[in-house]
């Protein structure tokens, strides 16, 4: 379903078309994301306003939405951040951008901790550069010097962090909530 993800009345229906479609949903993946560029100085308002609400206000909406049917179905509910959550980010992806992935880790602690007793576990996921469209928006140079800091000396690809998010999402995982895995080729050691 296409949905604006900053939009209640869209994440409300998506939902509900899905829980009609389906019977109930038992994992929600909030992978909405967005990246800023530039130092703050030269940040306007309006992309400040839009980096916080695409990346963390979407987490907010998908969470409150879809809460009735995880806690029918004792479900998952799976965050995105970013190293840059971890780390305080830099001009490459801005300071919106670090500031609303922070926000994800703590809004996955404190979900964590509000939904345990209805059975559901909230997971994070903090990748770091994952090898996706996002990248592109970067120079050769650029993709040259952020490999060089990265300790394993590559991206992670899109199914790696899939499959990290299968395993949050399974039998395995069932004593883990309110976690934020770091998925980064070692560019942050936790």
């Amino acid at each position: 379903l296409a949905m604006d993800p900053v939009s209640e009345d869209d994440v409300a229906r998506a939902i509900d078309e899905t829980t009609k479609a389906f019977g109930g949903i038992d994992f929600a993946v909030n992978m909405v994301g967005m990246v800023g560029v530039g130092p703050l100085a030269e940040m306007t308002l309006e992309d400040w306003r839009t980096g916080l609400e695409v990346n963390l206000t979407s987490c907010f909406l998908i969470a409150k939405h879809v809460y009735p049917c995880l806690k029918k179905t004792r479900g998952v509910l799976i965050l995105c951040s970013s190293t840059n959550g971890l780390n305080g980010g830099s001009a490459l992806s801005g300071a919106a951008y670090a500031a609303a992935k922070a926000g994800i880790i703590n809004l996955n602690r404190y979900l964590a901790k509000e939904w345990a007793a209805d059975g559901i576990r909230v997971n994070c996921v903090a990748p770091g550069p994952v090898a996706t469209p996002m990248l592109d928006r970067l120079t050769p140079e650029q993709h040259e010097d952020l490999k060089a800091i990265v300790p394993l000396g590559a991206y992670a690809t899109a199914d790696q962090v899939a499959r990290t998010v299968a395993f949050l999402c399974s039998d395995a995982a069932v004593s883990m909530t309110g976690t934020t895995t770091n998925i980064s080729g070692g560019l942050v050691l936790d």
